[in-house]
């Protein structure tokens, strides 16, 4: 087995990354999803949502950043166009969407999905000791659990 500068299995990290990537693709069409909605949105509540909507971009453009960073420090390089991205991506993409409940759903629809990822690429960096990618997981995973009970608790829905 060949380790790499970080002491890890490199075959391991390689795929590791190649996840990443996945992710990194689908928080771009998350993050870009959000923009469309925080500038759409239209209805009563209107200034609530869109606050909320900045912020949850505004949180996925760090974590853009972070797994491209990632995928660096593993020795691979992050997806970087938007051709790459939409191949990729198994995201819902949200066009025009203006309704506040279509974007809550969206946004729930799409956490779901990128949770999927993540606790795929939890168990394969828990696997390689791959403390780094396990942190970074474990820390998403926690708050988009939040954000997703607080929107199916804003669309007044039950986690089941």
């Amino acid at each position: 087995m060949g380790l790499n500068s970080l002491g890890l299995d490199s075959k391991k990290t390689k795929e590791i990354a190649e996840d990443l990537n996945k992710l990194l693709a689908n928080f771009q069409l998350y993050y870009q999803n959000l923009r469309g909605i925080h500038w759409n949105i239209k209805g009563k509540n209107f200034f609530d949502l869109h606050v909320k909507f900045e912020e949850l971009y505004t949180d996925a453009n760090v974590k853009v950043d972070e797994i491209a960073e990632r995928i660096l420090t593993l020795g691979e390089t992050p997806l970087h166009t938007f051709d790459d991205y939409t191949k990729a991506a198994k995201v819902p993409v949200g066009k025009n969407v203006s309704k506040d409940d279509k974007a809550v759903e969206l946004i729930v629809d799409s956490l779901s999905q990128l949770l999927k990822i993540e606790r795929s690429i939890l168990e394969k960096s828990g696997e390689a000791s791959d403390e780094g990618t396990n942190a970074m997981m474990s820390d998403f995973i926690t708050e988009q659990e939040k954000t997703l009970w607080m929107m199916n608790a804003w669309l007044n829905q039950s986690n089941a």
